[in-house]
């Protein structure tokens, strides 16, 4: 892994700039620190179908988060004049008052592969268990769940619904925000967060094949 430190001057957007950092680098990589501060931040809310945006001097607490080729997963807490702490999914529009400093930690962009041969191991590696098959249904899949590739949430949304059994139908977003964007019965309930505490409330269990 390498760092890579960043300063970003009044007026950029944290998140396009991350983005932008991803993009060059070609790899994969996290935030690691974050000092600065704000004249705007927009971040989504889980639940909510659009982000929220505020203005005024806004000091940063933390930025955390992943970064990749394909994509940024990032979430943002900061403080308002009133001390009044906010966070959510960092988005497009949250812009650079004074000044911020990042240190960035990035991986190769290929990763390193090892098998049985590499580790002095004689035997073969075992193989995956087939995919356990799934009954044939007749109705259409009533979840519908919108990924962007490299995006960490949306992999955990994902397998949450293989491992319930799930049918579901997998899409690119089609409206701005973050990702995952869980659909049911076609109305949005939110991203990963949304979809966690309905399987905690036992309320995706409908959505099962017996």
């Amino acid at each position: 892994m390498r760092c890579l430190a960043l300063h970003l001057e009044p007026g950029t957007d944290v998140r396009k700039a991350l983005e932008q950092v991803a993009a060059q680098e070609g790899g994969s990589g996290f935030v690691l620190s974050v000092v600065g501060n704000l004249s705007q931040a927009a971040f989504q809310c889980p639940g909510k179908a659009a982000p929220t945006v505020l203005a005024g001097e806004l000091e940063i607490i933390t930025l955390q988060g992943t970064l990749a080729a394909g994509g940024v997963h990032l979430h943002l807490s900061f403080s308002d004049d009133a001390c009044q702490v906010w966070g959510g999914h960092l988005e497009p529009g949250t812009l650079v008052l004074r000044g911020a400093d990042l240190l960035v930690g990035l991986f190769d962009p290929e990763p390193i592969q090892l098998g049985p041969e590499a580790a002095g191991l004689s035997q073969p590696a075992l193989e995956a268990p087939p995919p356990r098959p799934q009954p044939p249904s007749s109705q259409e899949p009533r979840v519908a769940i919108a990924v962007l590739p490299g995006c960490p949430f949306s992999a955990r949304a994902l397998r949450m619904l293989h491992t319930l059994g799930i049918p579901h139908v997998v899409s690119e977003p089609s409206q701005p925000g973050s990702v995952p964007q869980v659909f049911i019965d076609g109305s949005f309930i939110g991203g990963y967060d949304a979809l966690a505490e309905l399987h905690a409330q036992g309320q995706l269990d409908s959505l099962r094949l017996l």
